[in-house]
């Protein structure tokens, strides 16, 4: 997937309906649907111990993207009303960020991990494949939390429709944006 079908979090960046490539699926309740996920980079600290060489994971970060061609609405229910709850969902992975980002780190960093390779440039190369492989497990944990946190903001809001409970995330989601 291409840089352009990925959209990273920020403050100043609001969803659009254009945002929204995919094709919408008929056989679904939504009206509209946002696919999002976490990309991650890390550290990966090597030491030597004669012939092997461990390693250690450090500095984890995680930032939540838009997926353009995975996201779709019903053009005919595309409302503003709609468009702000979509945003939520997004907004949401930014909120959880540095809970799910903690709970990576508190699991995986700062311990040392045997490699395998027979000679030293394997065990490199092993290592920050391990290592990210490492991350990529423990971050579906991660996204499994955002879901579950996810289809609650939907169950509250009724999918954007209870405007006093999305105006309540609303208030929360804002201060994301200063």
């Amino acid at each position: 997937m291409s840089n352009q079908n990925i959209l990273p979090w920020s403050k100043d960046y609001f969803l659009d309906w254009s945002d929204f490539r995919a094709e919408s699926n008929p056989a679904v309740f939504e009206d509209a649907y946002s696919v999002i996920k976490y990309r991650f980079t890390w550290t990966l600290n090597s030491e030597s111990f004669g012939s092997k060489i461990s390693f250690s994971i450090k500095n984890v970060q995680l930032s939540p993207e838009f997926h353009r061609q995975l996201s779709w609405v019903r053009t005919s229910m595309a409302t503003l009303k709609l468009l702000n709850h979509q945003q939520g969902h997004f907004d949401l992975a930014e909120l959880l960020r540095d809970e799910i980002t903690k709970k990576i780190k508190d699991t995986i960093e700062n311990k040392l991990y045997p490699t395998r390779g027979q000679n030293e440039e394997q065990q490199k190369q092993f290592a920050r494949e391990d290592s990210g492989t490492m991350i990529a497990k423990e971050l579906e944990k991660g996204e499994k939390y955002l879901s579950e946190k996810q289809k609650e903001y939907d169950a509250l809001t009724d999918y954007g429709q209870i405007e006093s409970k999305q105006a309540e995330y609303d208030v929360v989601f804002s201060k994301l944006h200063r």
